[in-house]
């Protein structure tokens, strides 16, 4: 296949060679020669590295259903019980509106994804198993990763560690953990098990994490020091960290420092919060930082579109880019920082400047998007787009095609 008259990171119009699902060549595009049968004609579009979203609940997701109020109490557990007392109660079975949301992820231009599955002596595996089927029936449009997550809570309810290390049995592909200090309130006894479980199935770690301030800092000590005392360097992962940049500098700036030495990855949902770690202070001392879009319109939450296009806005605003290269940078996390969470094998996303993902010998994950640069396709989020997975065409113009 060859991509023709299309403009990497926005650079002069070339073409492009695929080969065994990766890039083989890229030449100054050839106006004399139309498409083949089995080519993609660019049309003067931009060329991106897809979309990897590392931080989306499937398993809660009411895309696709009527919109309806927002009924969720405050705090993490209420949050849950608003969700457990309601998603039950639809007309669409849950597998379906699971498949549906990831339908629209990849017809929107993600083809990398890791989705919580939530595990809890309520739900058991029937959240898990809605998720797994999502991910067989869309095995040839997107790579997917399963996090087994206690979204309850590990010891609050009795039955708890069962199902997770049965989900973990049944293909999770990574161990969950969430506010070890605030919901669970004992830190050791639920960080022994993620970890326990972690290394006994021989999966990665990601742990949610609200907790404000000092707490949090509290807590994200003890998740570096099971790192290194277990040796899991690149295979921990903290998400949100929503306050971990409100203590002071000092300790920000240590924190930062531990992440890239243990390589420690940050996955963020480029919350309105003003007390995150900055994000280029993150990339550039090297740390692996993915972005994804959380809940999808669900019982927590009336956001979520399936758009990371959306959502790499979103990144840029928050953080208050206005620079090219920095809503660049926006792109390069939402696309090849989130690809090398999921994968060591993906580029790094180094700083400001660097477009990895579209080079020979990068893997085929694209999309094409019309736009003057990539800033204004941020700016602009053009539904005409052009989605390939492994080299083939995955989706076209907002639509999953077959493969």
């Amino acid at each position: 296949m060859i991509i023709r008259n299309a403009r990497p990171w926005g650079a002069d119009a070339a073409d492009i060679v695929i080969e065994g699902g990766r890039i083989a060549a890229i030449a100054p595009h050839d106006a004399s020669t139309g498409p083949a049968t089995d080519d993609v004609d660019g049309r003067g579009r931009l060329v991106l590295p897809s979309f990897s979203d590392v931080h989306v609940h499937l398993d809660s997701s009411r895309i696709g259903l009527p919109f309806r109020p927002h009924t969720g109490a405050p705090g993490v557990w209420g949050m849950m019980l608003n969700d457990r007392n309601n998603w039950r109660h639809t007309d669409v079975p849950h597998a379906e509106i699971v498949a549906g949301t990831l339908e629209q992820m990849i017809a929107k231009g993600t083809t990398r994804v890791r989705t919580y599955a939530q595990v809890d002596v309520d739900c058991k595996l029937e959240k898990f198993d809605s998720v797994l089927a999502a991910k067989e029936k869309f095995r040839g449009h997107a790579d997917v990763q399963i996090m087994t997550f206690p979204q309850a809570g590990i010891l609050r309810e009795t039955g708890t560690v069962d199902y997770l290390e049965e989900s973990l049995k049944q293909g999770a592909d990574v161990m969950g953990g969430i506010d070890p200090s605030q919901l669970d309130r004992d830190p050791v006894r639920h960080l022994d098990i993620v970890f326990g479980l972690a290394e006994k199935y021989q999966v990665e770690v990601d742990i949610h994490l609200h907790e404000p301030g000092a707490l949090g800092v509290f807590s994200t000590e003890l998740v570096l020091e099971r790192t290194r005392a277990l040796g899991m360097q690149g295979k921990v992962t903290i998400s949100h960290a929503y306050d971990l940049g409100s203590v002071s500098e000092a300790v920000s700036r240590r924190l930062i420092d531990e992440f890239a030495e243990l390589d420690v990855a940050m996955a963020t949902v480029a919350p309105s919060t003003t007390g995150h770690l900055r994000l280029i202070d993150l990339v550039e001392a090297g740390v692996r930082v993915g972005l994804g879009e959380d809940g999808q319109r669900d019982y927590w939450s009336p956001y979520g579109n399936c758009d990371m296009l959306d959502r790499t806005w979103q990144l840029a605003f928050v953080n208050g880019f206005r620079r090219d290269d920095h809503i660049e940078l926006a792109l390069a996390v939402a696309t090849m920082g989130g690809a090398s969470i999921m994968s060591h094998a993906s580029p790094r996303v180094t700083g400001v400047g660097d477009r990895p993902g579209v080079t020979v010998g990068d893997r085929a994950d694209l999309v094409l998007v019309d736009g003057e640069t990539p800033t204004s396709a941020v700016m602009d989020r053009s539904a005409d787009r052009t989605v390939l997975h492994d080299g083939r065409v995955v989706a076209d113009r907002l639509r999953v095609v077959p493969v």
